[in-house]
């Protein structure tokens, strides 16, 4: 009897192919799923037909939706402090100082963010048409503040380097410490950006408002129109289930090629 012939590199080479693989379809049913829950939402726009649809339902009220519009400011918007004419609803300003430390172990400077200072600022704000008027039927959203997702928009960010001042200096002298830069960064939501919010429509007054959902489900905004939400979804499922067929495929050609090689060699030796 012949000797076992398959390298353990090969085995292992076969093996981590097939894994992945199943890692990816895992992935992809995931991602499936996911897209499958999302296209069963209802999706409006915040005009006269969604106002119409709230006074049909009992308590005025649409437990999970997606709106989508463009951001409007309820009173004076929020004015970038570093872009001119930039005008927005929700704004985050951060200043961090990034000093630098002597280390007497390895006889090295190392640098850490020291000093953080953050700034946040908003006004009250809805989604509304981009053709509507002011009169028109709109939707606020309320606290935003509560809602997940990543919806700002980064205007403004800027490393400056410290420069070797007398307070550097002494700082350096007493603490073994010196501040080499200070980062600032501007992230708004800005006014006419589109917007898509998911969560609990309530008519009141007159108008919508958007608020997070009593039964526990996401209150999630996303900084995009509702279409191309979803096609960033698709495309996520798409790469997913690229990556398990091509990793597959990879294990099933490389696991055919050993054993038709092994079995080359077997016939040959008879």
């Amino acid at each position: 009897m012949s000797e076992f012939p398959i390298s353990p590199l090969i085995l292992f080479g076969v093996g981590s192919s097939f894994a992945c693989s199943g890692l990816f379809y895992h992935l992809y049913q995931e991602k499936k799923m996911e897209l499958i829950k999302l296209k069963e939402i209802p999706v409006f726009r915040p005009d006269h037909r969604l106002a119409t649809l709230l006074k049909s339902y009992p308590h005025r009220r649409l437990q999970y939706v997606a709106v989508e519009g463009l951001v409007e400011a309820d009173e004076k918007p929020l004015t970038s402090q570093f872009v001119p004419r930039c005008y927005g609803v929700l704004q985050k300003i951060k200043i961090v100082e990034h000093a630098e430390y002597w280390n007497s172990l390895t006889k090295t400077w190392s640098s850490r963010p020291t000093n953080k200072k953050e700034t946040n600022n908003s006004v009250p704000f809805s989604l509304i048409c981009p053709d509507s008027y002011i009169s028109d039927f709109h939707v606020r959203v309320q606290d935003p503040s509560e809602g997940s997702g990543y919806f700002l928009e980064r205007v403004y960010h800027r490393v400056r380097r410290a420069e070797d001042g007398l307070v550097n200096v002494v700082l350096q002298g007493i603490s073994g410490e010196r501040v080499v830069a200070m980062e600032e960064s501007e992230e708004m939501l800005r006014v006419g950006s589109n917007l898509t919010v998911f969560g609990e429509v309530v008519l009141e007054g007159g108008h919508g408002k958007l608020q997070a959902p009593r039964d526990g489900r996401e209150y999630l905004m996303v900084p995009t129109d509702y279409k191309s939400f979803i096609e960033r979804h698709e495309r996520s499922a798409s790469m997913w289930k690229m990556l398990t067929a091509l990793t597959g495929i990879v294990g099933a050609s490389v696991l055919a090629g050993v054993i038709y090689d092994t079995v080359g060699k077997d016939d040959r030796s008879k």
